[in-house]
């Protein structure tokens, strides 16, 4: 039987939730916080991304005003975030200088922390707590939103799926950090 270690996140409401060990727990003890750039909400799932300066995340569900609040509570995929930096690649790799958020259909930009270190990881954004779920793969209307090669260059660079454990707000400039385990 595996045993689960509980985290007490101190900024979100002290409340205990457990987490599965995962091999890179050790290296994200290193990672340096970050910071959220940008926040999108998107009406439907080829609807219009709005930019926000806040959002409120409800736990087991997602952004209020985004459409994945209306699919599965629990599910996997209830926001999405990608970094500044995994932007800056894709553009270099279409040979453009800059890539507007909102093409790329994300929830969350952020900057300044190792997006893949993130992973199976459980993180603090701004009030909200989340845990990484799955790499998000582009999809095929990356070809069409950033042109012939949009898919393969975002191929490694789409990003983290979470889900959201904890809810509250989470706005620009809020810090993006990992929520360690400590003893109960």
């Amino acid at each position: 039987m595996t045993k689960h270690r509980i985290l007490i996140p101190a900024d979100c409401g002290g409340q205990a939730v457990s987490k599965r060990p995962s091999p890179l727990d050790r290296y994200a003890r290193n990672l340096r916080p970050g910071t959220v750039s940008w926040i999108g909400l998107r009406s439907g799932r080829r609807g219009d991304v709005v930019s926000v300066d806040t959002a409120m995340a409800i736990a087991e569900r997602g952004l209020d005003g985004d459409h994945r609040m209306d699919k599965t509570p629990g599910s996997g995929r209830q926001v999405t975030v990608i970094s500044e930096e995994f932007i800056a690649a894709t553009a270099h790799f279409l040979g453009r200088d800059a890539i507007d958020p909102q093409l790329l259909r994300r929830n969350i930009v952020v900057s300044g922390i190792n997006l893949n270190g993130l992973r199976h990881q459980r993180f603090q954004v701004g009030e909200a707590l989340l845990e990484a779920t799955e790499l998000c793969h582009p999809c095929s209307r990356m070809e069409e939103v950033l042109g012939v090669g949009g898919y393969a260059a975002m191929l490694g660079h789409g990003g983290l799926c979470a889900r959201i454990l904890v809810g509250g707000r989470i706005a620009i400039d809020d810090e993006v950090r990992v929520v360690f385990e400590v003893s109960a």
